[in-house]
């Protein structure tokens, strides 16, 4: 495939650049490989330095991946817990502390791998380091994920992610009361220009769109069920932090006291609404919060 480089990618890192244009085809670590094979271009001219520096107008072609740059997923004996399954799809209630693919310091013990060894066939569906997974949640997060266990499913299901037609809904504690008890935030996320393993609101990020709705207030705190319209990293914490309402126990973006013994962010993946990717059939799927933060909830009523 081939792009052109526009003028807010001026200055910025191949690989990087490669990663969030062309998101299909694999994760940076992939890109990465993927430029020190040989298989991309810049200007017709071949370069294997996943850092060099592009320019505006500048015309970069990546030529197909082989699949021996991506290592396969070691299998683990990781337990999943699935809640919903039929021969096209699975829906897994992920706990938190469990990171979804593979990455430094994490080859072996992630979502992805515990679902290769449940399902061996979905090595071969999607990108090669995170088989079958379609959209992702932090490390932290807890709560609801699709895997598609086919071709047809992955394809469908990732197309209907890009047209906003799965609906994911969660729930968070968050610091202070929003001064509505609805509201929408739409503001781009990109990378920190100042902290590179963090997200920011930035002019020159992608399109983010959060919906919120307070369903209570708990003392200094607030109760929300958020729906996302786009899957940004770190979306929803950016977001409430940029509002003044950071999400309770995150260390990254709140850095506000939080509740006792609740050692993570209050951030739960809680329902997924979506038509079939193959049936059609409406498929709706809820999670309830899990002890940790049913706990932090009762501390502080």
């Amino acid at each position: 495939m081939e792009f052109v480089i526009i003028e807010k990618q001026q200055g910025q890192r191949l690989d990087v650049v490669l990663t969030e244009t062309t998101e299909h085809l694999g994760s940076r670590s992939h890109m990465q490989r993927s430029i020190l094979a040989g298989l991309v271009s810049i200007d017709g001219i071949t370069t294997t330095r996943a850092s060099t520096k592009v320019s505006s107008g500048q015309i970069i072609r990546v030529e197909p991946i082989k699949d021996y740059l991506t290592p396969a997923i070691t299998p683990s004996e990781l337990t999943l817990n699935v809640v919903f399954e039929d021969d096209d799809i699975a829906i897994i209630d992920k706990p938190s502390g469990m990171v979804v693919h593979s990455g430094a310091g994490h080859l072996t013990d992630t979502m992805a791998n515990a679902a290769v060894t449940r399902w061996p066939k979905i090595s071969a569906v999607g990108d090669t380091d995170r088989p079958g997974i379609v959209h992702r949640l932090d490390r932290d997060t807890s709560g609801l994920l699709i895997i598609a266990l086919n071709p047809t499913s992955y394809d469908n299901l990732t197309a209907m992610i890009k047209r906003h037609e799965i609906e994911r809904i969660y729930t968070t504690l968050v610091h202070g009361h929003p001064e509505s008890s609805k509201g929408t935030i739409d503001a781009p996320v990109g990378r920190d220009p100042h902290h590179r393993t963090r997200q920011a609101v930035n002019e020159d990020g992608r399109p983010a769109l959060t919906h919120y709705e307070v369903i209570r207030e708990i003392g200094q705190f607030s109760f929300l069920k958020i729906r996302l319209e786009t899957g940004r990293m770190h979306q929803i914490r950016v977001h409430m932090t940029a509002i003044g309402h950071p999400v309770v126990g995150d260390q990254t973006y709140g850095k506000r006291q939080g509740i006792e013994n609740l050692s993570r962010q209050f951030l739960h993946a809680s329902k997924l609404i979506f038509n079939h990717p193959i049936s059609s059939e409406k498929v709706s799927v809820t999670s309830h919060l899990p002890d940790d933060l049913r706990s932090a909830i009762s501390l502080i009523e």
